[in-house]
């Protein structure tokens, strides 16, 4: 007669009741737990990575106005989508904590006529420092209009646009190039150069 082995002898044993969801618990808990660590742990380091690469402007809460001799190249509207080239000159003041500065005003100038035509608004442009020198930064808030006339109506911005800010000779030097505006106009160049203050990684 064929001998039936019991379940001890084969080394399987039944488990009590109850047994198989604890231990499926106690995996799901630690499933959950190494879940946490990890995302708490990436959170950790995106945090140190972003703190690591902001750069800021120093000194912080110092008033700033631009060098005579800044320009910007615009296409609007009102110019029929020609460029015209005019200076500019912008003042405003560095946060004291340094992680931006505040344009609070802005002139225009220049030979041509339609220099003196546009209304700057928006203001404060907000510029805000790259990770370091010779960096991308950006400038937020640009805008300007020009009222009807002889000449069509310009409505530009707000919108932000991207430039290179390096540290020069005494302070900070910023350009941009190409850098679109909402209402159909382009800043095709802008070059200003703001005394006193440094890029610091």
């Amino acid at each position: 007669m064929r001998r039936l082995f019991t379940a001890d002898e084969l080394g399987l044993r039944a488990e009590a009741p109850g047994e198989m969801d604890r231990h499926e618990c106690e995996e799901g808990i630690m499933k959950r737990l190494n879940a946490f660590v990890f995302i708490g742990s990436l959170a950790l380091c995106f945090g140190t990575a972003s703190m690591a690469h902001a750069g800021v402007f120093s000194p912080g809460g110092v008033a700033f106005t631009s060098s005579p001799g800044g320009t910007v190249t615009i296409k609007s509207p009102s110019t029929f989508g020609a460029p015209i080239t005019c200076n500019i000159q912008l003042s405003g003041l560095v946060r004291g904590d340094g992680s931006a500065a505040d344009v609070l005003s802005a002139t225009l100038s220049g030979s041509n006529a339609l220099c003196r035509l546009p209304t700057l608004n928006n203001l404060p442009w907000v510029l805000t420092p790259p990770a370091s020198s010779g960096g991308t930064g950006g400038l937020a808030n640009v805008g300007y209009t020009i009222a009807a006339s002889s000449l069509p109506a310009t409505n530009c911005g707000p919108s932000s646009i991207v430039g290179v800010l390096a540290n020069g000779a005494g302070g900070v030097d910023l350009s941009a190039a190409n850098q679109p505006l909402s209402g159909f106009c382009t800043v095709v160049s802008l070059s200003a150069h703001i005394p006193n203050i440094t890029i610091v990684p």
